[in-house]
């Protein structure tokens, strides 16, 4: 083959893989035969995103649908198995598709965008804590940021399901994932967090675990608090008194602020006290370090699995931290 021809092959290749590159993900449209394939480490595409979304509505939480598996995908499996007498391996195999397929309910809908949706205000959020006590309210800073935590999507997964969108104006249509009107939880009577897996799993009267979701727990610095609480409040859209001397990590010369309410806020929309003192379960404003980073010893979740954790559990609750 002579150097023209070879790079006719090449530039003919390239472009087969933008095209694939560029395929919309359709877990809707998948096969039988891919609708009951198996979902293991690594994967990434419609099939895993197709799971994401039914373990979210099934209340087995992933923390941001991102259509790849990953760390928070193989505990929430593991967590859906156990509850319907599965084995807990892990990955989505055939009886695990089988009760999973019984939610019969599109995976992705369209959407139209209101006028509530991009009204904003939308502001940059500073990262010091005096600029941040400045602020009377610490609301989204991009329309996009805002649809994100509505549907439970990383931001980047949104705009690959919406390509050419600016989610900018009202009347605009666009593909989201189909999360929203789920049923309520039922009221538990116990929350337990396992720092080894990074989950918290809510518990009902008969013993059943009824939720599951990803969360951030503690640091060497500031570890989980092991042992047996009780839930004291619960609280939305709190606003945050930072205190400095309770952060191993504040800068010298910080002093105390207070932080107004909003998405963004330190605790996210939820802040769910304990009966030890200045520890807590909440949201935040990052969702995509769930379950992948440090905190200063208190619980973290996504704004939307926090507000879930608010519905279903009242105060006098119990709450299990254990390894």
């Amino acid at each position: 083959m002579n150097l023209r021809n070879c790079l006719v092959v090449l530039i003919a290749f390239a472009a087969s893989i933008s095209t694939l590159a560029a395929e919309p993900l359709a877990p809707d449209t998948l096969s039988e035969i891919e609708r009951v394939q198996p979902i293991s480490p690594k994967m990434k595409g419609s099939a895993v995103l197709r799971a994401q979304v039914l373990l979210d509505r099934a209340h087995f939480s992933s923390g941001e649908i991102d259509a790849a598996y990953g760390q928070n995908l193989r505990n929430a499996i593991r967590g859906y198995q156990r509850t319907n007498g599965l084995q807990d391996s892990g990955t989505i195999d055939g009886p695990t598709w089988a009760v999973l397929n019984a939610d019969t309910a599109p995976v992705l809908v369209p959407y139209t965008l209101l006028d509530s949706d991009v009204a904003g205000p939308f502001n940059p959020i500073p990262t010091q804590w005096v600029a941040k006590a400045k602020l009377t309210a610490l609301g989204y800073s991009s329309a996009k940021e805002a649809l994100s935590e509505k549907f439970h999507v990383s931001p980047k997964l949104l705009a690959e399901l919406n390509p050419g969108k600016l989610f900018a104006g009202a009347g605009e249509e666009i593909v989201v994932p189909n999360v929203a009107g789920t049923p309520e939880l039922p009221k538990a009577v116990k929350i337990i967090v396992a720092k080894s897996d990074r989950t918290l799993s809510l518990v009902d009267a008969g013993g059943k675990t009824i939720a599951q979701f990803p969360v951030t727990t503690g640091s060497k610095h500031d570890p989980l608090p092991l042992g047996n609480w009780k839930v004291t409040g619960v609280a939305r859209n709190p606003v945050f008194n930072y205190n400095p001397k309770l952060f191993w990590d504040a800068d010298p010369g910080e002093t105390k602020a207070r932080i107004a309410a909003g998405p963004n806020n330190p605790v996210g929309v939820v802040w769910v006290n304990l009966s030890k003192a200045h520890y807590g379960i909440h949201g935040t404003p990052e969702p995509s370090t769930i379950g992948k980073t440090q905190s200063h010893g208190c619980i973290r979740l996504t704004n939307w699995d926090a507000t879930t954790l608010a519905q279903s559990v009242v105060t006098g609750v119990d709450v299990l931290l254990q390894e």
